[in-house]
């Protein structure tokens, strides 16, 4: 699960929309996965400046495994704030922290692993030593 030790690098506003809701009227529990996902891109330009830098040499991220906790329920139009952390940086894996808030209020928190592969066979690998770099400024510049 996230850790509230681990500042978010990334928060990325969004309005829950009425497709997105079941027939309960709360947001469907696959949509906060979609939610983490939308963020991830924007995770990509904070940290490496576009989100095809890391394919650009031949490496990318898939999710290899997820958690999620769903604390409170979400409604239509809820303004939520999708926040990401990087939890751990490993060799050929990265851990970032999920945690959605509607104001001050968590409503959601968890994890995605993500094992790095290479872009020709997708199979495990290294990322290179600049993405690595980049990761852990990002990570330290969030905790700063």
């Amino acid at each position: 699960m996230a850790d509230q030790d681990h500042a978010p690098v990334v928060r990325m506003p969004l309005t829950v929309r009425y497709h997105e809701c079941d027939q309960q009227g709360i947001v469907f529990n696959a949509n906060y996965l979609a939610y983490a996902d939308m963020a991830a891109f924007e995770f990509y330009k904070v940290v490496f400046g576009s989100t095809n830098y890391i394919t650009d040499r031949g490496v990318d991220m898939v999710v290899a495994e997820t958690g999620l906790r769903y604390l409170r329920p979400c409604r239509f139009e809820d303004e939520l704030v999708v926040s990401l952390s990087i939890e751990h940086i490993g060799t050929t894996s990265l851990v970032l922290g999920i945690r959605i808030h509607r104001g001050a209020e968590l409503v959601l928190e968890g994890s995605n692993r993500y094992v790095w592969v290479d872009t020709t066979a997708y199979r495990p690998t290294r990322p290179g030593d600049d993405i690595r770099d980049l990761l852990v400024k990002a990570r330290d510049a969030a905790t700063a």
